[in-house]
C-alpha cells in the first residue's frame, strides 16, 4: 500500500511516544509506502484533493531498559512531489490538536477524495463533528455528570452541588486548561472569567472523579472496537494523569464496565467513520473521546509487548484489499 500521513512537521515528532511513529515504523516492517505531508501543503486541483508530499524512510525505535529509543537521525525524507491524494490507498489525518480553522478547511479538502480509491482515516466529517469534548456527550449515560456552559451562575450552582468538579476547555488537548474547582475557591470566578474569556466561549465542567487518583485509563478502539489500553496515574501533586504533563504509565486490562463502555460507543464511531480512537475512562465513567491524533500505542506495546501498529496496518491492508 502507499499511505500518506499528514501530520506536524516531522522533526517536531517524538518517535519514543508518537503514535504516528509507530504507525509509520509497522507500515514499512510490512513493505508498504509511507508518505508524510502536512496541512498547509494540501491544494484543491481540477476538483481533487492534492498534496505537497515526502516519501519517509525511518530507523526504528528499539527497547533499552524498558523504554524505547530512537537514534538522532531515526528518519530519513525524499524531496517533495505534488500528487493527487487519490494514488494514495489510504490518508491518515493525523494533525494533533488544537482544530483550528486550517484544520477544518483541510477536512473540507480530504472531502475530496474519492472514498472508492482512497481510504482516509478519521472521516472528514466525523472529525469535524466530533469535538473532542462535545462528542462524548453523545454517550451521556456512561459519563459523570457534566454540564457544558459559560455562564458563571451555572458552573456555581453545579458545582457547589458536586462539591468538586473538573472544568475542560472545549478545544483543549493533552491536558492543557484542565482546572480543579471546588465552591470555596476565592478565585472561583477569576478562573471562570479566564476559561470562558470572559464569558464568550462555554467550558465542559464535570463531577470529579476521586478514582482519578489511580489512573485516567486510555483505550485504543480500531473500528469501534478496543485494541489496548493503558493506565495513566498523576504524579506529585498534580491530579490530571495526561502523559503530557507527566503522568506514570501503568499495564492494565479491561473491567467489564468498561469493555461495556466500549460496546455503548464502538457503533456510534463505526457510523461516523472514526475507525482509529482514543477514548479515556476514569472509575468507570467515560470522560472524553480523541479523534483527531489519540496516542497511546507505544505505551501499550511496551507493557504489553505487542505491536498495536501491525494490528492497524492489517486492518487497513484488509480494508483497502476489500474495497479494490
Amino acid at each position: 500500500m502507499k499511505l500518506a500521513f499528514i501530520i506536524d512537521p516531522i522533526s517536531t515528532l517524538n518517535p519514543g511516544h508518537d503514535s504516528t511513529v509507530a504507525m509509520m515504523e509497522a507500515a514499512q516492517a510490512l513493505g508498504h509506502e509511507v508518505w508524510v505531508t502536512e496541512v498547509h501543503q494540501l491544494s484543491v486541483i481540477d476538483g481533487k484533493a492534492w498534496a505537497i508530499l515526502s516519501q519517509v524512510r525511518l530507523v526504528p525505535v528499539t527497547m533499552k531498559e524498558g523504554q524505547w529509543v530512537s537514534v538522532p537521525q531515526w528518519y530519513e525524507i525524499s524531496s517533495q512531489e505534488l500528487r493527487c491524494l487519490e494514488d494514495m490507498d489510504v490518508v491518515l489525518m493525523r494533525k494533533d490538536p488544537p482544530v483550528t480553522i486550517r484544520y477544518l478547511y483541510a477536512t473540507y479538502i480530504l472531502e475530496l477524495v474519492d472514498p472508492k480509491k482512497t481510504l482516509v482515516i478519521n472521516s472528514p466529517q466525523g472529525l469535524r463533528e466530533a469535538n473532542e469534548k462535545m462528542y462524548t456527550l453523545q454517550f451521556y449515560s456512561v459519563m459523570p455528570e457534566t454540564i457544558v456552559s459559560l455562564d458563571k451562575t451555572i458552573i456555581r450552582q453545579f458545582v457547589e452541588e458536586k462539591k468538586q468538579a473538573v472544568l475542560k476547555p472545549l478545544g483543549g488537548k493533552a491536558g492543557e486548561g484542565i482546572l480543579f474547582l471546588e465552591p470555596s475557591d476565592r478565585n472561583f470566578n477569576s478562573i471562570i472569567e479566564v476559561s470562558t474569556h470572559q464569558g464568550q466561549e462555554p467550558v465542559m465542567v464535570q463531577r470529579f472523579l476521586p478514582e482519578a487518583k489511580n489512573g485516567d485509563k486510555r483505550i485504543i478502539l480500531l473500528d469501534g472496537k478496543p485494541i489496548g489500553a493503558v493506565n495513566r496515574v498523576p504524579t506529585g501533586q498534580e491530579f490530571r494523569g495526561n502523559m503530557a504533563v507527566g503522568g506514570r504509565v501503568e499495564k492494565t486490562e479491561l473491567t467489564p464496565r468498561e469493555q461495556n463502555i466500549c460496546e455503548v460507543v464502538g457503533p456510534r464511531l463505526r457510523q461516523n467513520g472514526l475507525y482509529f480512537v482514543g477514548i479515556d475512562v476514569i472509575g468507570g465513567y467515560l470522560t472524553e473521546v480523541n479523534v483527531t491524533s489519540p496516542t497511546g500505542i507505544r505505551e501499550i506495546d511496551l507493557l504489553d509487548n505487542i505491536n498495536l501498529g501491525q494490528t492497524v496496518m492489517e486492518w487497513l491492508s484488509l480494508g483497502c484489499s476489500q474495497s479494490s
